[in-house]
């Protein structure tokens, strides 16, 4: 049967939704195919489920093919085997919890990790029984501090996501190369353009990993790139670490008066004034800067860290949480407050140094005051610096690094910039925004160990299993897809992935007109064809043509005034052609057509 307009549900509208600020959030929501229903969460309807089913009918081809099996777990899960793996904590504020009326704990899955492992526990004890790739399509939930961007960044969204089981570290190689061919012929089929990036594990722990990112200025996650073909996340940059420097002609660091310097540019100026180099100005890649950030620990512990870095560099906070070097697990990172720092009399605003007393040069920070240094990598051994000296209206300068202090440890904290070298050498690195639609992991043997996931070797003895984790966004990437497939008009959906194959649209008066409609409907859907037909009565043509613009069919067939020439028109939403054809040819060549767009995308029916 086709979807009719007069009786599918769904309205459209004219203004964008007050909280809009992308173009897929806008446009998703303006043709009705989504509605919010809470900040973050909405009600899918069926234009958006019809596309949304078709993304997951690729995704199950290709699982399928790569030689997963599917499975399907609840989304409410007791919290016991999280608490066991540390999750309970580490996913912090990030996670759903509940508790039941006899008291018992729950989670709204974010992920599902511990639900594999636990059920190939049940079943599986031998290393006969594996290689095992299993997966599911399945609703998942995260807490989400600022949902945003309509189903790009939800509270609740639609997520794919398959775990291979092996006997060793070799199997687990060969499972986690299968997945990433899988996810490349996926993204490949749905016409999403794409970048594979080295990535951080973040909470769910394991040893390599990538994100597939979809380039796009509406991202959250800023990733780099060389000419070489270097590419990751900005979090998972790592900086070379500069030879060390000859220190030999260096004077011994001395403390000179600099008032009024609380900043870098303020340092930078009285340096220049008050104390000039001989060989050439002072710049801010000079300064050693020292900022105090809060780290949030899962379990809710605040931890005030400094972080040296050249003067030059601001602090990336999403880098510095992201490194490790601050915690582990889902920890939050800003800037400290003044309470903070009034807390800590030692941290003197604008004049922090990494060590407090000259007549014992490596005296550093966290053994005076508790609060833990690092450095950036930047700041290698026989660096020369001018930095606080922790009272106010001093700088220490001639301070070598190595030589007159030390750090309790390194961070890549950094902002990176455009034309920053590459880690390994090859070339420039340029910075782009992306949308993360995919991350694989080698999760190794993690969550079975903390879950008991053991089978017998092949000499009989209890082996732990390991693991490899692979998600996909599904809500997401339909997001990604409706922001490059879109006009001032509205949607315009690649042939493959759209709610229907052909918009057939009635415009006229005329009984005749409907019934022919009508007629070439059902001769469209008897050739195999799924159609959306506009058959409501008293409503304009140019009502019905901006509600076909708006909800983006991008093959649509209008049945209209040209009807009496014994014509009707062939539109291409894509390109914005136009073709008259005869009316009884119009099935032949609008199923040609179709298949021709299809064949296209190298796709098909």
């Amino acid at each position: 049967m086709p979807m009719r307009m007069s009786s599918l549900f769904v309205r459209t509208l004219k203004e964008d939704p007050a909280d809009a600020e992308v173009a897929s959030h806008k446009l998703l929501h303006r043709a009705g195919y989504i509605r919010r229903s809470a900040p973050g969460i909405y009600t899918w309807l069926p234009l958006g489920l019809g596309v949304l089913r078709r993304i997951e009918a690729i995704i199950r081809e290709e699982m399928e093919a790569a030689g997963s099996q599917e499975v399907h777990f609840p989304a409410l899960l007791p919290a016991d085997p999280y608490k066991e793996t540390g999750r309970w904590t580490d996913y912090g504020d990030d996670m759903f919890r509940l508790v039941d009326r006899k008291d018992n704990d729950y989670i709204l899955a974010p992920t599902h990790e511990e639900a594999f492992t636990l059920l190939v526990k049940d079943l599986y004890n031998s290393y006969k029984d594996l290689p095992l790739n299993i997966f599911q399509i399945q609703t998942k939930y995260r807490d989400e501090a600022r949902p945003r961007a309509g189903i790009l960044r939800g509270r609740e969204f639609v997520m794919k996501d398959a775990y291979s089981f092996d006997i060793d570290d070799a199997g687990l190689a060969k499972s986690y190369e299968a997945m990433r061919k899988a996810y490349i012929r996926i993204f490949d089929r749905l016409g999403l353009e794409y970048v594979t990036v080295r990535a951080t594990a973040g909470a769910m722990g394991g040893s390599e990993t990538e994100e597939f990112l979809h380039p796009n200025e509406v991202g959250e996650d800023t990733f780099v790139r060389s000419p070489g073909g270097y590419t990751a996340n900005v979090e998972a940059v790592t900086t070379p670490v500069p030879a060390p420097v000859d220190y030999s002609d260096v004077p011994a660091a001395h403390v000179e008066a600099t008032p009024d310097t609380p900043t870098i540019d303020t340092l930078v100026e009285a340096a220049n004034a008050l104390h000039p180099r001989e060989d050439r100005p002072w710049t801010a890649a000079d300064t050693l800067k020292n900022v105090v950030v809060a780290v949030t620990h899962p379990g809710g512990e605040r931890e005030l860290v400094v972080i040296g870095l050249p003067g030059d560099r601001e602090v990336d906070l999403s880098r510095a949480a992201g490194s490790g070097a601050l915690g582990a697990g889902e920890i939050e990172v800003e800037p400290a407050t003044e309470a903070d720092l009034a807390a800590n009399p030692l941290l003197v605003k604008g004049y922090i140094g990494p060590g407090l007393s000259l007549d014992e040069p490596v005296l550093g920070l966290e053994s005076a005051t508790g609060i833990k240094y690092l450095l950036d990598p930047r700041v290698g051994e026989g660096s020369r610096w001018i930095t606080g000296a922790n009272s106010s209206g001093q700088h220490v300068f001639d301070l070598v690094a190595g030589r007159d202090f030390t750090a309790d440890g390194a961070v890549e904290a950094a902002e990176l910039r455009a034309g920053d070298p590459a880690p390994d050498g090859s070339g420039p690195l340029e910075l782009a925004r992306g949308v993360e639609i995919g991350q694989i992991f080698q999760l190794g043997r993690r969550y079975a160990e903390a879950l008991g996931l053991k089978v017998l070797d092949e000499n009989g003895k209890q082996t732990v299993v390991t693991m490899g984790s692979y998600g996909i966004g599904v809500t997401r990437v339909m997001a990604c897809i409706a922001e490059v497939n879109h006009d001032d008009r509205g949607l315009v959906w690649p042939q493959h992935l759209a709610p229907a194959d052909v918009h057939v649209v009635a415009t006229g008066k005329g009984p005749e007109i409907l019934e022919k409609a009508e007629e070439l409907t059902s001769a469209l859907e008897s050739a195999g064809l799924r159609v959306l037909i506009d058959d409501r009565p008293k409503v304009s043509p140019g009502m019905k043509f901006g509600d076909a613009e708006l909800l983006g069919v991008p093959t649509v067939l209008v049945v209209g005034r040209g009807l009496a020439d014994g014509k009707v028109e062939l539109r291409d939403r894509r390109t914005g052609e136009s073709t008259e054809l005869p009316v009884d040819e119009a099935v032949t060549r609008v199923v040609t057509f179709v298949d021709e767009k299809y064949a296209e995308l190298g796709a098909h029916r």
